[in-house]
């Protein structure tokens, strides 16, 4: 099927915004390349001290200037259940490249936290950045220069992005995604979600709480509903970063270990000393970058990747913006049911066709590139597909079965659940702001209600518990932007506004902070862009406001005249707090030189321009 208008129109508007950056960053790739392995470069001296450590054998390989050397990055700690799997990884990587004649090296770990346990606390600000503090100890550990491939082991909410933008800024090296899988299932998710509301109603205590939630998040792997970490998983997929299928198989299985395997020889495979040199900085282009977003919309994924996309496609030299992901989403079908879009778990999607089903489908229907450079080096269709053992036990891997084996979790692009993707862009006299709405029935996706405004998640959940909210509103959260407090996520919001919301009231939040992929039943407008500490008109806003959020039609607005409008000055607010303790002093220097969401929430910009380029800039 011939390719989507939208789809290559969007494409092309990538391109020709971002040629003078994109030349500048493949320039800069092409300098950074070593003839023969990369520790070639290195002095006698500097060589020794990369090696000093290793078994005989490896130390004669790593002497002697031909064999290729794998690097390991990772997030392992034996905190996080997603990352608990990752201890196991190094020794597997080491064997497998040993078999084909390579050495492979623990280059260096990178910080990974959890959301799920920072949500509503002080840690939390530190989220967003740790996404590029990820970056920079990626880049502490390429930094030896020792290496030709490297292997990313990562899950979670800002460690792949992190990782990923590390590895761009070592574009010249060959890069293999790694995922540990997602926990078995455990609690299904209404449940989960009816205790958590008792909660909140104040029916049941924290002893029944704590149960519920320990039989939802049981087990080594990543949580099973379909928020940030998932999303990343199915972004490296539609981005040829993963071996095919490998995202949704569960830890400590033999088939995870084979592909864990199989990713180490893949890696070899792809230096430049291997059968086909594939640089991840040449990997990622526009048309990688945009089957990402489509990925995304089709499956519902977390609007966390509103910022982390295009901090990614910056560190390789590439310009996107909102406008391309509500472009998409208006010709991109809503594919999969997966909570919190529906009732099913990643388990459930995996085992009704999962990644590969999705792929074809997007494929075939002109939703997608396929001539794309992937880590197997045959087009994206070569990725939908999955894995399995041969008769010798060997992986290897199968078309993805046509039909749909659950239709009330999966279907095929031509009968979706619904035809756009779910995620809008909003715009209006609060600024630019994006709404994801696959979990929000048609008769919430518009309301017009008084404002009222929080400066904080802690004073709405006062005037909630004090019974203060049960009205028709739309809560104003401002100062929550990435300059003003690290913009968390603001989930501890959600059980409140969906019992009132459930109680037959109109509610919505507008906040210039976060909700990710948990985003649920009530609209929210997130990421408004200008953020108030940076002059957004969000703070303009008083409390009685009457105030317009309209998903269908695009619109977040004040129902306020423009005089009064123009007479305003913004709220103030007592930021003091939010400068110290847990860390926070030490992120000081992000939130000082952090841009906007719609460009990524990023401390670093993109690549300077050539001589020859500036005139087009």
């Amino acid at each position: 099927m011939s390719l989507n208008a939208t789809l290559a129109s969007v494409t092309r508007r990538i391109a020709e915004r971002s040629r003078p950056y994109r030349t500048a960053y493949l320039a800069r790739l092409d300098a950074a390349r070593h003839e023969g392995v990369q520790r070639g470069a290195l002095s006698c001296t500097n060589l020794a001290h990369g090696f000093a450590a290793f078994p005989a054998n490896d130390k004669l390989k790593l002497k002697q200037d031909r064999a290729p050397s794998v690097a390991i990055v990772s997030s392992y700690n034996d905190m996080l259940s997603a990352h608990q799997p990752f201890e196991r990884y190094p020794q597997i990587i080491r064997d497998a490249v040993r078999e084909d004649g390579g050495v492979a090296q623990f280059a260096g770990g990178v910080p990974a936290m959890c959301d799920g346990i920072t949500q509503g606390q002080t840690g939390m600000e530190l989220s967003l950045f740790s996404r590029d503090a990820i970056a920079m100890g990626t880049a502490v550990a390429l930094s030896h220069n020792m290496f030709d491939a490297a292997l990313y082991l990562g899950v979670c909410d800002k460690i792949v992005p992190g990782l990923l933008i590390g590895a761009l800024h070592f574009g010249h090296i060959p890069a293999v995604f790694v995922p540990a899988g997602p926990m078995t299932s455990g609690m299904t998710n209404s449940e989960k979600v009816k205790i958590r509301q008792l909660y909140t109603e104040g029916k049941i205590g924290r002893a029944e709480l704590l149960e519920a939630e320990s039989k939802s998040y049981h087990d080594a792997g990543t949580c099973t509903f379909y928020g940030t970490a998932n999303s990343n998983q199915m972004l490296m997929e539609a981005m040829g970063l993963h071996l095919p299928g490998s995202a949704f198989i569960t830890p400590n299985t033999p088939m995870r270990d084979a592909l864990t395997a199989a990713a180490a020889k893949q890696a070899l495979k792809i230096t430049a000393q291997g059968q086909q040199y594939t640089p991840v900085g040449r990997l990622v282009d526009e048309k990688s970058i945009v089957n990402a977003i489509v990925a995304l919309l089709a499956t519902g994924g977390s609007t966390n990747h509103t910022l982390h996309l295009v901090a990614i496609a910056k560190a390789a030299g590439l310009v996107i913006d909102w406008d391309d992901f509500s472009k998409l989403s208006s010709v991109v079908p809503l594919v999969t049911r997966i909570y919190p879009n529906g009732t099913a778990d990643v388990n459930h999607f995996h085992a009704a066709g999962g990644t590969g089903f999705v792929l074809r489908e997007l494929i075939d229907a002109g939703l997608m590139h396929d001539d794309v450079m992937t880590i197997l080096g045959q087009g994206l269709r070569a990725h939908a597909t999955e894995p399995l053992f041969d008769e010798a036990g060997k992986v290897t891997w199968k078309a993805t079965p046509k039909d749909s084996g659950d239709d009330t979790v999966l279907r095929p692009a031509a009968n979706p659940f619904s035809a756009d993707g779910g995620l809008k862009l909003l715009q209006g006299n609060l600024g630019r702001s994006v709404i994801k709405v696959s979990a929000v029935k048609h008769e919430h996706r518009a309301v017009q209600a008084p404002a009222i405004v929080f400066h904080s998640q802690e004073a709405f959940m006062k005037a909630f518990k004090a019974g203060e909210l049960d009205k028709d509103f739309v809560a104003v959260l401002t100062f929550q932007g990435p300059r003003a407090n690290g913009m968390p996520e603001l989930h501890a919001l959600t059980p409140a506004l969906g019992i009132l919301q459930d109680k037959g009231r109109h509610v919505a939040l507008v906040t210039d902070g976060r909700m990710s992929g948990a985003s649920g039943k009530v609209p929210a407008a997130i990421h408004v862009t200008p953020e108030v500490l940076a002059g957004g008109p969000l703070g303009f806003v008083r409390t009685g406001d009457m105030i317009r959020l309209d998903a269908e039609a695009g619109i977040l607005e004040a129902l306020v005249s423009e005089a009064e409008w123009a007479s305003r000055t913004s709220e103030t607010a007592d930021l003091s707090g939010n400068q110290t303790g847990m860390g926070r002093e030490l992120f000081s220097v992000f939130r000082a030189s952090v841009s906007a969401a719609e460009e990524g929430g990023t401390s670093f910009g993109l690549p300077p321009v050539l001589e020859n380029e500036k005139a087009t800039v």
